[in-house]
This record gives C-alpha cells, sequence and structure tokens, in this order.
C-alpha cells in the first residue's frame, strides 16, 4: 500500500492554491507543512505532496509518471476534471469509458505533471 506520493513544483504558492482546490474536491486538506512544501490527507489513503525539488534543481516530469486520484463517482471524476482546467490545468483525456468499469479523465496541473482522476464500476 502507497503511504504518501509527492510532485514537483517550480512556483509553490500556485501548485498550492490550485492543489487547495483541486484535492479539495476529494476532501483533501493541508495537514503537514514542510520546509519545501506541503503533504494534504484525505479521510482515508495515501498522503498527497506537492514540493519544490530538495536538490534545488528544476522541477520535471517524469515520462510515463502518473498520479491517479480515486473518486467516488463518475460525477466526482468529472467535476475534478473540470475544476483542474478552470485553475488552469491542460486536457490530457476528456472524462469516460475506459473499459473494464474504469472511468477516467486525464490532466496537468500548472507544472506539467500528469494526474487522472478515476472510479471503478462495483
Amino acid at each position: 500500500m502507497i503511504g504518501y506520493t509527492t510532485i514537483g513544483a517550480q512556483d509553490l504558492d500556485k501548485a498550492l492554491a490550485f492543489y487547495d482546490t483541486v484535492l479539495g474536491e476529494l476532501g483533501g486538506k493541508r495537514i503537514m507543512e514542510m520546509k519545501n512544501g506541503q503533504l494534504y490527507g484525505f479521510a482515508q489513503g495515501p498522503l498527497f505532496g506537492v514540493t519544490r525539488p530538495h536538490n534545488g534543481a528544476a522541477q520535471n516530469c517524469g515520462n510515463g509518471n502518473m498520479i491517479a486520484l480515486r473518486c467516488a463517482t463518475a460525477e466526482k471524476v468529472e467535476q475534478v476534471y473540470a475544476k483542474a482546467l478552470a485553475l488552469g490545468g491542460k486536457d490530457e483525456g476528456k472524462p469516460g469509458d475506459r473499459g473494464g468499469g474504469f472511468y477516467g479523465a486525464y490532466f496537468r496541473d500548472l507544472d506539467g505533471n500528469k494526474l487522472c482522476a478515476f472510479t471503478m464500476a462495483g
């Protein structure tokens, strides 16, 4: 089981404003401030961290890296996706059925990190 994950941000203030709203859609709240960033917590599940790179080098996105955010319903997937785009995120795949009971939407945050909001049919 994953305990937490982190993503890098160049402009931490802008990134935190983005994630305060996007993760807030899923019940996420700031729970632990760190020297270079912030951890968000949820009622259940892993923590989500947003940080400046520890080594001081420029933030970058790994090819093939993505973080998936579990949603309770397809409607919540659509809400998270719409909120991310309204805040300046970029579309990487509109909400839809991807087969096998998987319903997801893909977007990039302000730093280009790729995320997926998804739900699985019961």
